[in-house]
């Protein structure tokens, strides 16, 4: 197993960042397809959310890996290597199991504990497989990512110790109130239809708003979301849906603005947003200086950093510009952006009676969230999924092997056995039938015990030379075991569930 993860996040690199690196679908097609046409990889996967991007990949060689992921990240995302390097962090093998498996538990989010990002890592694997870039590895990693993240919500309390981003904007919207009574009887707009924007306009109904109005680019998809509310048994909001060129009024009643599009560019400017409240927009303020990060020299030395085991991925970029104050004023206009890149001006929070939280305000907001004690039973929990996903990787391994050994074994009793006829041509055919069964006895009890113990053996960390050395011992023709490992990569039952 050659596995390497080059990726950043909210934790390694600034929102500004992140936004310009965001991938759209078509986007992340190509960069898989050019990942897999690469020389040093086998296999390709891409995990692209609203606040990372990590591109997986099976490689035979460690630095060339390193350097070429990087390169394609940068290539694709638009954003100089130069620039995009010190942002970058580099996982590989048991490591970076270690960092998706972390990741599906939701110990890596900006909200600790929840559970979206399980449905991304689902499609993150269901892209892979439709492109055909994620083989036997990728298909094995991220199916077992999805079963230790299950198994994390299931037997501990990780939801506690955090909530859905959509929860917990609302209730950095509500600025230390109870969010059900800050709801009451607000009018909320939700822009966009897609799943961020319906779990929110879910959440919202069940908050205890009193109306939302749903716009979305497609119609018809808003009104799947409005049919969808209005069917829900545990709310009776009120629901309707508009056209995009209609969010310019609606401003003007709501009280509650969340916004998550796949748009490019801003879906609200502050001036929209000034002209809709009435307001005149104040002169920007000037923002703090940031404080620059020392940066590796270039992708070698993030190479450097994980084989010497020093570290696992380069130092961290400052966290975030912190912007001014907003308002201390009565709050007129709510808006939560979901978005990567962002859908609200991020000059809205100048305009008086305006509060905005967005992905960058959520990250600072729960930096310093206090970790549950479910947090350390999710961490043991990955531990020992690294290791059964390492020795189960190991294991399988050697299984090409023993399955070539075995066919070997056959192949010399069918031979023997034919050998038998020519020289007994009398032998009836209960006889002939006995002494075949006895004869593969005896090979399968001569070979029962060292092909278990090799298995056992190949599981243990560093047991990847046994499978070479039951090759040697029994001569066995490479292609034979190649041709077995074929066989079962292209198994079309493999992977899926």
């Amino acid at each position: 197993m050659s596995l390497l993860v080059v990726g950043l996040s909210h934790r390694s690199a600034p929102v500004s960042v992140l936004e310009r690196a965001s991938l759209a679908a078509d986007t992340q097609a190509k960069l898989l397809q050019d990942t897999l046409a690469a020389e040093p990889a086998t296999e390709a996967a891409v995990l692209a959310t609203c606040n990372r991007i990590e591109l997986y990949a099976d490689v035979d060689k460690f630095h060339a890996g390193v350097a070429e992921l990087s390169t394609l990240l940068a290539q694709h995302s638009g954003v100089g290597l130069d620039e995009l390097t010190p942002y970058l962090y580099v996982h590989y093998e048991d490591r970076a199991v270690h960092h998706l498996f972390s990741v599906a538990c939701g110990l890596d989010s900006m909200v600790v504990g929840e559970g979206q990002i399980l449905g991304q890592i689902k499609d993150a694997l269901a892209r892979g497989q439709e492109l055909h870039t994620a083989g036997r590895l990728l298909n094995d990693l991220f199916q077992q990512a999805l079963r230790v993240g299950k198994r994390a919500h299931s037997e501990t309390g990780i939801d506690r110790a955090g909530q859905s981003l959509v929860s917990f904007g609302l209730q950095q919207l509500a600025a230390g109130a109870d969010p059900g009574l800050w709801a009451q009887g607000k009018r909320a707009l939700v822009i966009g239809a897609g799943s961020m924007s319906s779990l929110a306009a879910a959440t919202l109904a069940r908050t205890g708003v009193a109306e939302i109005v749903v716009a979305n680019r497609t119609r018809s998809r808003a009104d799947r979301l409005v049919e969808i509310l209005q069917q829900g048994d545990d709310t009776t909001v009120r629901a309707h849906a508009v056209e995009m060129s209609a969010v310019g009024d609606e401003l003007t009643r709501a009280d509650v603005v969340v916004s998550c599009t796949g748009a490019t560019g801003l879906v609200l400017t502050a001036d929209a947003l000034a002209d809709a409240l009435g307001v005149t927009l104040d002169a920007p303020a000037e923002a703090p200086a940031v404080t620059a990060v020392p940066a590796p020299a270039d992708v070698d030395q993030h190479a450097a950093w994980v084989e010497n085991g020093s570290a696992t991925s380069a130092p961290e970029a400052p966290r975030r510009v912190t912007l001014p104050a907003q308002s201390t004023g009565p709050v007129k206009l709510a808006l939560l952006d979901l978005a990567m890149p962002r859908d609200i001006d991020g000059a809205a929070h100048r305009i008086d009676g305006v509060r905005l939280v967005d992905i960058e305000s959520l990250a600072d907001a729960s930096a310093d969230a206090p970790m549950a004690a479910d947090v350390d039973q999710v961490r043991t929990i990955v531990a020992d999924e690294v290791a059964a996903f390492g020795a189960a990787q190991r294991a399988a391994h050697v299984a090409p092997t023993v399955v070539a050994l075995r066919t070997m074994a056959a192949d010399v009793v069918a031979g023997e056995i034919a050998r038998l006829d020519g020289r007994l041509p009398d032998l009836d055919e209960k006889q002939r039938a006995e002494i075949t069964q006895t004869v593969r006895r005896v090979v399968d009890k001569l070979l029962h015990a060292p092909t278990v113990r090799v298995k056992q053996l190949a599981s243990e960390p560093g047991g990847a030379g046994y499978a070479d050395a039951l090759r040697e011992l029994f001569d066995l023709d490479p292609q034979t075991v190649a041709a077995v490992s074929r066989a079962d990569l292209n198994d079309p039952n493999r992977g899926r569930s």
